[in-house]
Parts: structure tokens; sequence; C-alpha cells
């Protein structure tokens, strides 16, 4: 008897002690720590909507691995990072304080290794070479500066060599008049190599080549830019010849409304296979954000699906994208892959290599 109750003693003790390990939290569970959350979660605290923090998403799923990747590749949706380089913290490369937004508070290299595939990034001629930088008027300065192009390149080029089964794209909002400027630093930074050419890029509304295929060549790096004359100069896609956009800042998150920026084809406009939704306001705010991950996110999605002649959005660009009260911008995505693959409202109701149809 004694010997039972040492051994019930010290179970109680292991337990008491944690050496057991404790239930995994859930997704709006409330929690002290990331260490108390489940995987692909951290413990964020919501204010004002949430007393306290809570476990919360900071992982986005993998359709390629949920369901399959031999589809083409505007049968996909990929979380998006607007303005992917303007991250909290970053130091001054320059020398001189810097005086602009930020947009995100992750690494490049941490943003993509959570599961972000798309990277909005604005470049720039500075000091004799190519910058990223958030400015105005097509010109960077010193304090709007945040670091030269070639070392975010360098992290991309990290991750797919570490990722041979993914696909990352960008978008650039281009400035750089320099001959050749773009073109030498995608070469520097050893980009080149997984460059997905403009000559099999589908015109007039056809499907993309198959992810699977897109993997097997290595061809792995979708480049869009904003300077039309690249595409022919450069090989550098012009983003409006292959996708439709809506409106960006204040004017893209306004309720029920979903219409084209200036530059973009209008939405309908199904010569171009990919849509992109961009949700963030013009003016960046951490503790807005969180609240502009919820509801208001999911419903832009069904809106502009109905703008864009019934066909969801590719690609959803946000700010600060891991805030949230609890899916935030992974949930939205996982809502437009659901529909993109098999109707559902989630990807993880999707069966592995099937295609089933949910109720919507």
């Amino acid at each position: 008897m004694g010997g039972a109750f040492t051994a019930a003693a010290a179970l109680v003790l292991l337990l008491m002690a944690g050496l057991l390990g404790a239930a995994t939290a859930s997704v709006g569970d409330k929690c002290s720590s990331s260490a108390g959350c489940g995987a692909g979660q951290w413990c964020f605290d919501c204010e004002p909507e949430l007393a306290g923090s809570h476990c919360v998403r900071s992982v986005a799923s993998d359709p390629f691995q949920l369901v399959n990747n031999s589809l083409p590749f505007n049968k996909y949706a990929y979380l998006t990072t607007h303005n992917a380089f303007a991250i909290v913290g970053e130091p001054s490369h320059t020398g001189i304080p810097r005086i602009t937004f930020d947009n995100q508070e992750d690494t490049v290299t941490d943003q993509l290794n959570n599961g972000v595939r798309a990277l909005m990034l604005d470049t720039y001629d500075f000091k004799g070479d190519v910058w990223l930088c958030h400015s105005s008027g097509g010109k960077c300065n010193d304090f709007t500066a945040f670091e030269p192009a070639l070392d975010t390149f360098k992290e991309i080029e990290a991750f797919l060599s570490a990722n041979p089964s993914e696909i990352v794209t960008l978008i650039l909002e281009d400035y750089v008049n320099a001959p050749n400027g773009l073109t030498n630093v995608f070469n520097a930074s050893g980009l080149q190599k997984y460059w997905f050419p403009v000559s099999k890029m589908p015109q007039n509304g056809q499907d993309w080549p198959l992810v699977s295929d897109m993997v097997t060549s290595n061809q792995r790096l979708l480049v869009f830019t904003s300077a039309r004359s690249k595409q022919a100069t450069e090989g550098i896609a012009y983003q409006w010849n292959f996708m439709v956009e809506n409106n960006y800042g204040d004017d893209g998150m306004d309720a029920g409304e979903c219409s084209n920026r200036a530059e973009s084809a209008p939405l309908n406009d199904k010569t171009k296979s990919l849509v992109l939704m961009n949700y963030f306001p013009s003016v960046p705010v951490k503790l807005t954000a969180c609240l502009q991950h919820s509801k208001g996110l999911t419903d832009m999605a069904s809106t502009c699906y109905s703008a864009a002649g019934n066909r969801w959005a590719n690609f959803v660009a946000v700010d600060y994208y891991k805030r949230s009260e609890g899916g935030g911008a992974f949930q939205a995505t996982d809502l437009l892959n659901g529909m993109l693959l098999c109707g559902c409202q989630d990807v993880k109701a999707c069966q592995q290599g099937s295609s089933v149809v949910c109720s919507t």
C-alpha cells in the first residue's frame, strides 16, 4: 500500500511540475507565452478587442502539401506581405535615422518560413545601386531607405535553395531607371537560376503551368514589375499584363466595394489569369491591423470574388500579417485556397489529392 501511495504521489508531483507535458492550447485560448500555444501559433494581445493575450495563428497552411501541387499556379492562393521590406526595428543602413512607415514585424526570412509566398517590394535607384525604400515621388532618401535590394534578394535565394518545392512571387513597385539595374541585382543574388520566364506566362486568360511542372523545372521565382518597358528590355513581366488588382489603401477597405486600382484592368477582365486583393490602410497602424484581419478581411474576399467575375483572389496582401484575434490573414488564405481547390470554406476540409465539393 505504501508503494502504491508513493507512486501516486510521484505522479501528482510530475504533473504539477509539468514534466509530463501540459495540454496544448488552441487558437483563442488564453496564454502567457507562445510556448503554451500549439504549433503554428503565437501568444498575442489583440487589444482592445480581447482582454489579455490569446493564442493566434502565426503560420500559413501549405496547400501543396495539404491537397496537391498538380494544378495550375493560378488555382491556388498565396499570402502576400505589403512592403515586406519595411520592417519594424530594421537598423539604418545609411547612418541617418529613418523617418518613414513600417509595415511588417518579421524579417523576410521569417515571413517566408511562416508561409508568406508573395512579397511586395519597392525598388529604387539609390547610392549607385538598387535599394528597397519607402518613399514618394520616385526618389529614395537617406531617411526613407531600408536596405540594398541585394540583401533581401539573398534571403529569398536562401529560402528557395532550402525549400525546393516552394514558389515565391515578387511584386515590384519599380522606380529603378538604371539600365539593367534590376537584372544585375537578380544575377548577383543567385535568383536568376529560379527565374520563371515571361515566355511561359499565359496570354488572354489561359491557365498558368502546373505547380508541379514549375517545381520540376526549378522555375520557382515569379517577378512582376510596375514598369511596362522592362518586359521588353529585361524580361521582367509587366504586372498588369497578367493580373488584375483592386484599390490599395483606405479605398481598398471600404466594406462592400471592390474596384480596380487605376493601373489595372477592370477586375472582371478574364484575359488576366491572376487576381490580387489588397487589404491594408493608407497609413499602417499595428493596433488596428489586428482587428482588420478578422471578419472584414474575409468579407472583402467575397466582395472581390463577385467583382472579379466570380474568381477568388490568388494573392491577399496585408500589413503586419501575423496580427489577428485568431486566424487572421492565415485563415483568409485558407478560405481562398479551400474555395479554389475544392469549394470548401477551409483548405483543411479538402481531401488530399482529390476534389470534393463542399457547401459554400
